[in-house]
């Protein structure tokens, strides 16, 4: 019994001694598990880059570069290529052993890429092309170029180069030929340096010469040649040249070049975004690029516009085609397109010295202008004064909606010129009565044109309302004063004399102030009759007339209440002659009956 016990007490021991043995072990396993787990992982990640599939292979050697799968296997490419450069800092043998493979799909990539993007390219030049649907095929693909230059800088440059000639050409030519045949759709009659605005309608030019526009009014009316500003018409389709001769349009200039210059506008935006997207650049590379591409073409256009330039004395057209620019460069910078910028600055640098220097002859015609080669004296509205309003409220309109200090200056210059011209002419009137009804007439006429289009608040328009307000108040006087001036005389006089106190100094003008009421009370009606028939005779707009015996009658009224208001005074209170003063109210009622009515 105690040997089989002790036997079982050594078993025990042994057990215990196994148990920590098996404990030891099973640490060491752990650990070494661990440690194999860890190696596993990056070694699996980096077999997993290392290893080529097949099926990649077989992609990218066979499928054609259009399909999806070429694509998402060329982005596999990609990582492997640049994970196997990485691995070959670290010296990693592994590398080495798939080297050959990558390089090779690379080089089988970058010529099936090369062709592809060469190919779209070279189908831009087929003519008639819409060159836009390869262009959006080709930024569907643009991971291609990022590919291209990420491993073949060579093949990314030879892309570039080839894009940019073939866009440079197709722009050139297309744009080329599209002004060419806008300019067949112009305007023949075109004014030249003898049109302008002091210019007299009878001047006569030289015997060779071409016979002058039908009439030179039009080269200064703003017509409906405005409305080429307005959204609809300014963001609105591009002339089609061949459409608009076959049904034999015609356009003014600033027509043609709205749509040449909508038409860049548009194909520029749209090439800039491309070039950013596709070649992924930005800042001043891609304003470098847009350059390379569009310059050959911005450089006619502005040879173009200056030889047009050299020859146009149509200033609208001029003012509108800087309207035209300005709008078209708010459009670029709402989009946010800084790439026609400086193009925009070349075009207003040409534009803005034509325009003055236009304005600047218009002005010296008016200077040097000698009323008495203008032929008749008349006083309804000049010629030269209508000229001035038509085109005064032309250019203050546009310049309302874009103000402009320069063009605000120079036609405070014209203005001066014109107000100077109206009085030279109205001196060659023998009669004050005569030069008040030109004066009249002419700024009546050119603050009606200016309320048109103009803001009521505007510089000229305000100028000429105080002009106007002036005369009309000086011709009532005149024309008050024949059937009225003594009645007015002795008022004047008897108010001074109030004022001082001194109204006894007439006490013996009783005889004087008998044929005063008298005369006015038998003549008063048909002096009235007469006066409101030769007002209206004397002014070409009838409701300036009518205003004009509107402010006569009154300013009747109000001297006769003051003839009422002297003889009221202790001085003439027993004159026997005030009962036969006329009750101003009756007069005021009589009067009334003359007002001309609408």
């Amino acid at each position: 019994m105690e040997g089989m016990l002790s036997s079982f007490q050594s078993d025990l021991s042994s057990i215990s001694s196994e148990i920590q043995t098996l404990q030891q072990q099973s640490v060491s396993m752990n650990l070494r598990l661990k440690n194999r787990q860890a190696v596993r992982s990056q070694l699996s990640q980096l077999v997993d880059e290392l290893v080529v599939p097949s099926t990649m292979i077989s992609v990218i050697l066979d499928s054609p570069v259009t399909e999806q799968e070429f694509l998402e296997q060329l982005h596999e490419l990609n990582s492997k290529i640049n994970y196997a450069k990485e691995l070959s800092f670290r010296e990693t043998l592994a590398c080495s052993d798939i080297q050959d493979i990558v390089d090779r799909l690379k080089i089988k990539a970058v010529s099936k890429i090369r062709e592809f993007i060469l190919q779209k390219i070279y189908s831009f030049r087929k003519p008639m092309t819409n060159y836009q649907i390869p262009q959006n095929t080709l930024v569907i693909c643009r991971f291609f170029y990022q590919f291209l230059l990420a491993n073949e800088r060579t093949v990314a440059k030879e892309i570039r180069d080839e894009y940019v000639d073939t866009m440079s050409k197709i722009y050139f030519s297309y744009f080329k030929s599209y002004s060419g045949r806008l300019l067949k759709v112009q305007y023949e009659d075109v004014a030249d340096k003898d049109d302008l605005m002091g210019v007299e309608d009878t001047a006569k030019k030289g015997f060779f010469s071409k016979p002058s526009l039908k009439s030179r009014n039009t080269i200064f009316t703003l017509g409906q040649r405005g409305a080429v500003l307005s959204p609809a018409e300014l963001e609105g389709p591009i002339l089609i040249p061949h459409a608009a001769q076959r049904g034999d349009s015609r356009y003014p200039y600033e027509t043609l070049f709205r749509s040449q210059h909508y038409a860049l506008l548009d194909n520029g935006c749209r090439e800039f975004l491309f070039l950013s997207d596709f070649f992924m650049v930005a800042g001043n590379s891609a304003l470098d690029l847009f350059n390379s591409i569009m310059g050959k073409t911005l450089s006619m256009f502005l040879k173009n516009l200056s030889t047009y330039l050299s020859d146009c004395y149509d200033s609208i057209a001029v003012f509108l085609c800087i309207h035209i620019i300005l709008r078209f460069r708010a459009i670029a910078a709402k989009r946010n397109i800084p790439a026609l910028d400086k193009y925009w600055e070349a075009v207003l640098e040409l534009l803005w010295p034509r325009f003055e220097l236009i304005l600047e002859m218009n002005i010296q015609s008016i200077r040097n202008t000698d009323p008495q080669k203008l032929g008749v004296l008349d006083t309804r509205p000049h010629y030269i004064t209508r000229r001035y309003a038509e085109f005064s409220s032309a250019v203050v309109s546009i310049n309302q909606t874009f103000p402009n200090e320069r063009t605000i200056a120079l036609l405070g210059q014209l203005q001066v010129e014109v107000e100077n011209f109206v009085l030279k002419m109205a001196a060659e009137f023998p009669s004050r009565r005569d030069q008040l009804i030109f004066l009249i007439n002419n700024y009546d006429m050119m603050l009606g044109v200016l309320m048109e289009r103009a803001a009521d608040d505007s510089k000229e328009v305000e100028g000429f309302q105080q002009l106007l307000l002036a005369r009309t108040q000086e011709f009532i006087e005149e024309i008050l004063t024949p059937p009225f001036g003594g009645m007015i005389a002795f008022v004047k006089e008897s108010e001074a004399l109030m004022e001082k106190g001194q109204l006894d100094k007439l006490r013996t003008d009783e005889a004087r102030i008998t044929q005063l009421v008298r005369a006015f009370s038998s003549s008063w009606k048909q002096s009235v009759e007469a006066l409101s028939q030769d007002v209206m005779r004397s002014f070409t707009n009838f409701k300036n007339g009518t205003s004009i015996i509107q402010g006569a009658l009154t300013q009747l009224i109000q001297y006769y209440h003051g003839f009422h208001k002297v003889l009221s005074q202790p001085t003439f209170r027993s004159l026997a002659v005030r009962s036969e003063l006329i009750n101003l109210h009756h007069l005021m009622v009589e009067v009334k009956k003359h007002k001309p009515n609408f």
